[in-house]
């Protein structure tokens, strides 16, 4: 059997909140340097620049959570598609740098919620053998909105707009996030959601819609757990019970940012032009990057429940430290640049085979019923908050140390990950949700 048409619906709908958040994270790649001649930034206000979004993305990953168990995750989805619209039509009008600072922000706040209630929203509504591949939907719309963003700033540029370029490249993103508004309003609400509030028919109908094999089985399952958390029904994520899950989840979202994928992504330009590609060829080779990212998630989403979650973070970090060390030897001794697309190229599909199909899926397995979307907000925020450091200093230390030392850093740090994970992380593919709680409860002893 093959998902339905409610299913995929609903799952498309859910996952195109990831898009937007794959476009408004790395548009700025095109927008930057303008941005930086016309408010003359220093490299420091360079940094904050791109990074202000992400200070709102860790403020919305982290809120979401609560929100979202409050007034169910479709309702707090059409929430973020508002900030993503305010941000694009913002951004694109901002009279000033800091009124585009607090437009970024604006749209920081809808990719972090996204980046929380998206994947809990599919997962909680997708069978146990669908699960891994519906989820992994929404980072396949992640990359696609990152081809897109890269796509679109290339199309803009040879339209020679002149001083508004930048502001059409950032104002685009304006249409998608309105088409996802829009069906927000034709999608249900999560089944896990429904039975919390003890809507019983409202939930079994919509297992029933989303094609679940036994639909009174996988309630009365919801149920029981439910019932077993409801004397926790505020229950705080943060306790020692948590600490497996705690590590798992804030562990992964920090090592995908430390193996620097969002530093290449956000300054893809610059790093071309440090190597001597003009601009026009610079969003060119960033094409082939997205284009690249975009078919080898496809091939991490059609692995990901054969192969498993801890088998590709482990092939991942093999092949994205090896190419990292690549890189920083180009930097470091200034020979070879036309070997440094091929590396990046090679980079991109080993993470988004990876890291790049795996996170959301796994964040969103580890943790129990009463705190997934707690759970879920925190992995969320690891992950921006490195992000945001990283993206803040980026500029920094390539100024003043030099632009080899970044990618030492991060190629070490991904054979720090492939050990943890070697070691540590447990495989999750194939199990329901409830079955993955009472697991995980018993590994952690």
């Amino acid at each position: 059997m093959r998902p339905n048409i409610n299913l995929t619906k609903a799952t498309l709908t859910g996952a195109l909140g990831g898009l937007l958040f794959g476009f408004d994270t790395v548009v700025i790649a095109g927008a930057i340097d303008a941005l930086v001649r016309l408010y003359n930034l220093t490299p420091q206000n360079k940094g904050l620049t791109v990074a202000i979004g992400l200070v709102g993305t860790v403020i919305g990953a982290l809120g979401a959570g609560q929100v979202g168990q409050k007034l169910g995750s479709r309702e707090t989805l059409r929430l973020t598609a508002i900030l993503y619209v305010v941000s694009a039509v913002g951004c694109g009008l901002a009279w000033n740098w800091p009124s585009f600072l607090v437009f970024r922000f604006i749209g920081g706040l809808g990719i972090g919620a996204s980046s929380v209630l998206g994947p809990v929203y599919i997962a909680e509504l997708a069978p146990a053998k669908w699960r891994g591949r519906m989820v992994a939907a929404f980072q396949f719309n992640v990359v696609f909105g990152i081809m897109v963003a890269y796509t679109s700033n290339y199309v803009i540029r040879t339209m020679h707009l002149g001083a508004t370029e930048w502001r059409w490249q950032v104002g685009i993103a304006g249409v998608p996030a309105i088409a996802f508004l829009i069906l927000l309003f034709g999608i249900p609400r999560s089944p896990r959601w429904s039975a919390s509030q003890n809507r019983i028919d409202e939930a079994l109908g919509v297992l029933r819609m989303m094609g679940e094999a036994d639909p009174e089985g996988e309630l009365k399952d919801i149920r029981a757990a439910l019932a077993e958390e409801h004397a926790t029904a505020h229950e705080r994520v943060f306790q020692w019970k948590y600490r497996y899950p705690l590590f798992l989840a804030i562990s992964i979202g920090a090592f995908n940012q430390l193996a620097g994928i969002n530093a290449i992504l956000y300054y893809i330009n610059d790093i071309f032009a440090s190597a001597g590609f003009s601009q026009i060829s610079g969003d060119q080779q960033a094409i082939a990057i997205g284009a690249t990212n975009f078919v080898f998630t496809l091939i991490g989403m059609s692995l990901i429940d054969k192969l498993g979650r801890k088998t590709l973070l482990l092939i991942g970090a093999v092949g994205t430290s090896s190419c990292l060390a690549g890189v920083a030897w180009i930097f470091r001794t200034n020979t070879h640049p036309g070997a440094l697309l091929w590396l990046l190229i090679i980079y991109i599909a080993f993470f988004a085979v990876s890291q790049g199909a795996v996170i959301w899926v796994y964040i969103g397995e580890v943790f129990p019923n009463s705190v997934r979307s707690k759970g879920q907000g925190l992995g969320s925020a690891s992950h921006w908050f490195m992000n945001t450091i990283i993206q803040l200093e980026f500029p920094v230390l390539v100024a003043s140390i030099g632009k080899s030392a970044p990618f030492i850093f991060f190629a070490v740090m991904t054979v720090v990950q492939f050990l943890v994970v070697l070691f540590v992380y447990p495989e999750t593919k194939g199990q329901t949700l409830e079955a993955l709680q009472r697991k995980l409860v018993r590994a952690q002893g």
